[in-house]
């Protein structure tokens, strides 16, 4: 449904995202509510809109409501959802679409198959293309997101079987994308041929679970069976559960879930987030050592990454940064202007901690540059006598149009600059980052390969080379 999303500074970050959970059982349960509070803990992949679904025996009740999960929620009761076999939800970060409840999802709709949810994590490249053909074929559309041209083109091949239709839909799509679908009593899971995005599988007594992030399946208890293999589409229902394949493609996982959008105590694809983060800040410490007084961390994506930093370096770790729990990410505001506006509420410096202090700063990422350069100067104004950014990534360099909404090579600030010059526009004393090689040592236990399109414009499948940089937000 995405182009795009964060954990850390509020504006400068990337937006990615969305979360996707869902449950398939045997016996009627009260799903909904395990699902609302396997939403909570993906509540960092979107905080603009949350929904459920539920399986209500013959059709499919549904809530979306507009902000975090319990807001989302505030004015409808969990007790109205009945006892089920099986049930989606989905929190949002918008790429594609604007912010609006029609937007949000699941995405409840009637087809040749009955009542069917959708619920979708990514971003489709060529899905403009699809919704001129599928106009053309008479289809109607209600949204401008990317998800309702997925439901359309499930519908449209669902003629015999929707299994097969979400099989014939799903090798149509070129982009990113984890899908969860739903019926009255069958639960779909499908990951995209290049695995761009995490999906893993858990169960929970006889429950089947599928989710955007481990950490969701700790949440509820569940317990991890393994993640989803690239090109995977896995059925629940009342035979079992069992999975078919799509062809093959270059494995391809967006190493920025290990970077910024990933909890840190969530595994992705055998690669503990964690421990990534840990590796990336004694890497940099390595690396880049600086004469300084203390070291800090951007939260609360660096944080880990700064201790790592400091342990390495002798330098002690001391909070810079204060960050009001109560303001959500940043990145994942819906446009530049709103980022920019929650960075002062967001974050303030600790005048006492930094005061007279050479700083070393280390964060995950610098996309804009337009929170970098606030914080540098909050910093400074404390009374920071120097700041000294260390990055735990490679300079940004290109768009992505696979669900990060930096999609332009105009917005970067690593776009043909230097360290030297991005520091000098930053107002930091040097700005140092991690290089690619770095970065795929600290995610070296990761199952799959990665797609780093972003740093070096390797990107994993064709893009429509003439629209590059007219992919923008809708």
């Amino acid at each position: 449904m995405n182009y795009s999303r964060t954990g850390k500074c509020p504006f400068d970050a990337m937006n990615e995202e969305c979360g996707v959970f869902g449950v398939y059982s045997p016996t009627k349960k009260d799903l909904g509510s395990m699902v609302f509070y396997g939403l909570y803990a993906l509540q960092h992949r979107g905080q603009e809109s949350a929904g459920i679904a539920v399986s209500s025996g013959d059709g499919i009740i549904y809530h979306k409501g507009m902000g975090l999960v319990p807001y989302a929620f505030s004015n409808f009761s969990l007790n109205n959802f009945p006892k089920s076999n099986v049930s989606i939800g989905h929190v949002r970060y918008s790429t594609t679409g604007s912010s609006n409840i029609l937007n949000g999802q699941p995405l409840v709709f009637t087809g040749k198959r009955g009542k069917i949810a959708l619920a979708h994590n990514g971003n489709i490249v060529n899905s403009d293309q699809l919704r001129e053909e599928l106009i053309k074929d008479g289809i109607i559309f209600q949204t401008n997101i990317d998800t309702e041209v997925i439901a359309a083109l499930i519908n449209k091949y669902s003629d015999k079987d929707l299994i097969e239709g979400v099989k014939m839909a799903a090798e149509k799509l070129i982009g990113a994308f984890t899908l969860l679908i739903m019926t009255k009593d069958v639960l779909i899971a499908v990951r995209d041929s290049y695995g761009i995005r995490p999906l893993c599988l858990g169960k929970l007594d006889d429950n089947i679970i599928v989710s955007s992030e481990t950490c969701a399946l700790d949440s509820v208890r569940a317990e991890f069976v393994r993640d989803m293999k690239p090109g995977e589409i896995l059925v629940s229902d009342k035979n079992g559960t069992v999975s078919f394949y799509m062809e093959k493609k270059r494995e391809s996982l967006c190493i920025f879930e290990h970077v910024y959008f990933a909890r840190p105590d969530s595994i992705i694809d055998g690669c503990s987030v964690y421990d990534a983060r840990q590796k990336s800040g004694r890497l940099l410490a390595k690396k880049y050592p600086v004469e300084a007084d203390i070291v800090s961390g951007v939260p609360d994506s660096a944080v880990v990454a700064a201790r790592s930093y400091a342990e390495e370096s002798g330098i002690p770790y001391v909070e810079a940064l204060t960050k009001n729990r109560y303001v959500g990410r940043t990145f994942i505001q819906p446009d530049q202007k709103s980022r920019e506006k929650y960075v002062d509420v967001k974050m303030n410096a600790l005048k006492f901690n930094v005061e007279g202090k050479r700083l070393v700063l280390l964060d995950d990422s610098i996309v804009r540059g337009t929170t970098s350069k606030k914080i540098v100067t909050m910093l400074k104004k404390a009374g920071a006598k120097e700041v000294h950014l260390r990055i735990c990534s490679p300079i940004i360099k290109h768009p992505c149009y696979f669900g990060i909404d930096m999609q332009t090579h105009d917005e970067l600030i690593g776009n043909n600059r230097t360290e030297k010059e991005i520091a000098e526009e930053l107002g930091a004393d040097s700005v140092r980052y991690m290089k690619i090689e770095d970065l795929k040592e600290a995610c070296s236990s990761s199952d799959l390969g990665f797609c780093m399109a972003c740093f070096d414009g390797k990107y994993p499948m064709p893009v429509d080379g003439k629209d590059k940089d007219k992919l923008r937000l809708k």
